[in-house]
């Protein structure tokens, strides 16, 4: 892990609240994190009753689109425990990771537009295996005002403010197999689910 992390000057039009980072990792903890993420029992994502083309596993909670709520899910790995101190170093005193999803996108697989759901506060984002093309859209009166984020492999972004809240985000279809491990702090871990165990307990 890198010691000092150099700011990426993100330009003038992202949103607000939008910060990259490029190689926050080694691409030895890269391949490593690959590795790990491979031998999950990896399953299609699933909204309602249709079946996404990238595989999916969360940790600490998971969202069911069927019952429209959060779910608890299986305890935060202990392969993740580093990265995930080092992210809540960036992200601050107050930052605590509670949910994470890994994602597998094969070639030719994107994700919609969306924003993440309210249950959640800041997000963050590990690229791994190829860059991707992050997506940002916003209403603008009859138009949309647009922002795209070239995501490098280990390079890491987080969304607050504006950029969490407001803009919806996406990535196209994808030209090389590309991983992700994403990175949540709850808004409000109550509604009803108990807090999981995590990667440090």
């Amino acid at each position: 892990m890198p010691q000092q992390l150099s700011m990426f000057a993100v330009r003038v039009s992202a949103p607000e609240g939008l910060q990259y980072v490029p190689d926050f990792i080694s691409p030895e903890v890269e391949q490593d994190l690959i590795a790990a993420i491979r031998t999950l029992p990896l399953q299609p994502f699933q909204f309602g009753h249709f079946e996404g083309k990238r595989r999916v596993a969360s940790f600490g909670y998971r969202y069911d689109y069927s019952l429209r709520r959060l779910e608890l899910a299986d305890p935060i790995p202990s392969w993740l425990a580093g990265v995930i101190a080092e992210i809540e170093s960036f992200g601050g005193p107050t930052t605590e990771i509670g949910q994470v999803l890994c994602t597998e996108y094969d070639v030719g697989v994107g994700i919609g537009w969306h924003r993440d759901k309210p249950h959640f506060d800041r997000v963050f984002g590990l690229s791994l295996g190829s860059s991707c093309k992050f997506r940002f859209r916003k209403s603008n009166g009859p138009s949309w005002e647009r922002f795209t984020l070239d995501a490098e492999p280990r390079s890491l972004y987080m969304m607050s403010g504006a950029s969490r809240r407001i803009w919806e985000h996406s990535i196209p279809a994808v030209e090389a197999t590309r991983y992700s491990i994403t990175f949540r702090t709850m808004l409000d871990a109550g509604a009803g689910v108990s807090r999981p165990r995590s990667a440090r307990s």
